[in-house]
């Protein structure tokens, strides 16, 4: 099989890097998304045009976490 498509399992310490790459792009969403309706009122908040970017930061940083886990779950470090 190639190995682009193998399944990686988990170490525990390969676990606790992937729930902290996660918490990590976590936060980094809820900071863009303080500043960027920092000042808008509730009702706005709402707006499509505001939702629609707003999004696809969501969707781009799910991918970016994606890849990240992917390249630390690649490491035979992280591997059981």
């Amino acid at each position: 099989m190639d190995s682009a498509f193998a399944v990686h399992m988990l170490n525990d310490s390969g676990k606790q890097k992937a729930m902290r790459l996660a918490d990590m792009f976590d936060g980094l969403f809820a900071s863009v998304r303080n500043v960027a309706l920092e000042g808008v009122h509730p009702e706005e908040k709402a707006d499509p045009e505001v939702s629609r970017e707003l999004a696809l930061v969501r969707t781009h940083l799910e991918m970016a976490c994606f890849y990240a886990k992917k390249a630390m779950a690649n490491n035979p470090l992280n591997q059981q």
